[in-house]
């Protein structure tokens, strides 16, 4: 019935505010990407199919661009200023968090973690009737990390922080995720007992951990199936390993779903990809953001599409890049193309090597084999473009869209100056320069009339081969000596 509250009684609580330090950066922590994501989206990602009743984000540092990320996601942001803790990060959240009996409690670092994680999580605090319950992992490097200190197989005594921990302590390598999930009339009253004393007189929720232990109430521990999900990302090199988590992840699940993917630690797909069965990507293919890719599609080496949509049995040469563009079934494209925003390649239609293109929807069957500029213009089917033709679509002020008909010949290096028509079954002589519309089934002619001058080459040959010659200078003559002349005798 509308108007009623959720019947589920779980909240969810993501703590976002703080800076990370450590990872030397201008950027909130939350906010660096890793696996195609923030790491603040990949939690609420995670959380969302528990439909919990609210999900609050605690915001500190750099809160606008926080809340402007998390706000589209259905999350409502309250501000930690300042920022005195895990447990005062709670305290700012309480009203919000309003009638929720449970409180999952999540830090925005934490992008590995999987719903199915947290939704057994959930159960067994339910079953328990737990007070806390703190998602744990057994690592082999449990170094930065709380560990869990156990009263039983299943209960917590307490969480010791690293900085605390004893020598016998030192060599337990159960972690604390700083994930937990709260039974929240319990939780307040412990949270009231705790003291800031400690060297940053913070209020920590591992304290209030304790408290509840104190008091006998049920603290249990969860280990998570794979510890990699408690990883946080507090250096670039967690970043780094994030990253390649994600993209394993990824791989696995297309290939799971029937893709080949050749050497798949060289190719890269973002979380919300998909691809069809019998699909196959070759090395250093990049698939991103909501690419879809239809079945027995090939993308080659170095091909990068992001936000693209292929239908059925497409071909990406080598090199391509396709952004925000739609190929239908049967469409090749490259190699060396480029697709540009707004690009609508229809059924069985062909982009050649060096092709650029951007908002323009090029017909069934026709094609553009090479060394072509393609903007806002709109191409018929069977159509042919011949190589170097470019659309001249911008006059300095404004873009103007070029419009060319079903069975239309572009020659070779033609130039269509936009706004401009080429009518159905039209030819356009190699080399012109188009401004007037071309009626259908006719000839448009631009270019100056050929003129032939015979033996001119052979003439200017000549005349370069003497040019070239060096200058010799005239010897001046010797003077020769008078001598008398004999007479003849007769």
């Amino acid at each position: 019935m509308i108007g009623l509250m959720p019947a589920n009684d779980l909240a969810v609580l993501i703590l976002a505010a703080g800076k990370g330090t450590r990872l030397k950066s201008s950027l909130a922590k939350v906010l660096h990407r890793a696996g195609g994501r923030s790491l603040v989206e990949h939690v609420l990602a995670a959380c969302a199919p528990l439909k919990p009743r609210k999900t609050v984000v605690v915001v500190g540092h750099q809160a606008e661009q926080v809340s402007a990320l998390v706000e589209p996601l259905e999350a409502e942001t309250v501000l930690q200023q300042p920022q005195r803790g895990t447990g005062h990060a709670m305290q700012v959240a309480r009203r919000a968090l309003g009638a929720a009996k449970l409180a999952l409690v999540l830090p925005g670092d934490a992008p590995l973690i999987r719903t199915e994680t947290l939704r057994a999580m959930v159960a067994a605090h339910r079953a328990a009737k737990s007070a806390a319950t703190i998602l744990s992992a057994v690592v082999s490097d449990p170094s930065g990390y709380g560990r869990i200190l156990r009263k039983s197989a299943t209960t917590v005594q307490a969480i010791a922080e690293e900085s605390q921990l004893t020598d016998e302590q030192r060599e337990l390598n159960e972690i604390n995720s700083s994930i937990y999930c709260f039974t929240l009339e319990k939780l307040w009253p412990a949270l009231a007992q705790v003291k800031p004393n400690n060297k940053h007189r913070e209020l920590y929720l591992t304290d209030a951990v304790a408290v509840l232990a104190a008091k006998n109430e049920t603290v249990l521990a969860h280990l998570a199936p794979d510890p990699r999900e408690a990883l946080g990302c507090n250096t670039r090199t967690d970043l780094a390993e994030v990253d390649r988590i994600f993209r394993e992840r990824k791989r696995a699940e297309l290939m799971n779903e029937g893709v080949s993917i050749q050497l798949p630690e060289t190719v890269l797909i973002d979380p919300a990809v998909t691809a069809g069965e019998d699909t196959v990507l070759e090395p250093g293919v990049q698939l991103l953001g909501k690419t879809k890719i239809g079945e027995r599609c090939t993308i080659r080496t170095g091909s990068v599409l992001s936000d693209a949509i292929l239908g059925d049995e497409v071909v990406v040469e080598s090199h391509s890049l396709i952004t925000q563009s739609r190929l239908d079934d049967n469409v090749t494209v490259g190699p060396f193309a480029r697709l540009r925003t707004g690009t609508h390649l229809k059924s069985g239609s062909r982009v050649g090597n060096f092709v650029e293109t951007k908002k323009v929807t090029v017909g069934e069957g026709a094609k553009v084999p090479h060394l072509t500029y393609l903007g806002d213009a709109n191409v018929g089917s069977k159509t042919n473009i011949g190589a170097g033709t470019i659309t001249c679509n911008y006059d300095g002020f404004q873009k103007h869209p070029t419009t060319i008909g079903k069975g239309v010949f572009i020659g070779s290096d033609s130039t269509l100056v936009a706004p401009v028509r080429i009518g159905d079954g039209a030819y356009v002589a190699a080399g012109s320069t188009i401004t007037e519309n071309v009626p259908p089934d006719g000839l448009g002619i631009a270019r100056g009339r050929q003129i032939n001058k015979p033996r001119w080459a052979s003439r200017k040959r000549r005349e370069v081969a003497s040019a070239k010659r060096p200058n010799k200078k005239a010897r001046p003559r010797r003077k020769s000596k008078a001598r008398p002349r004999k007479s003849r005798r007769r």
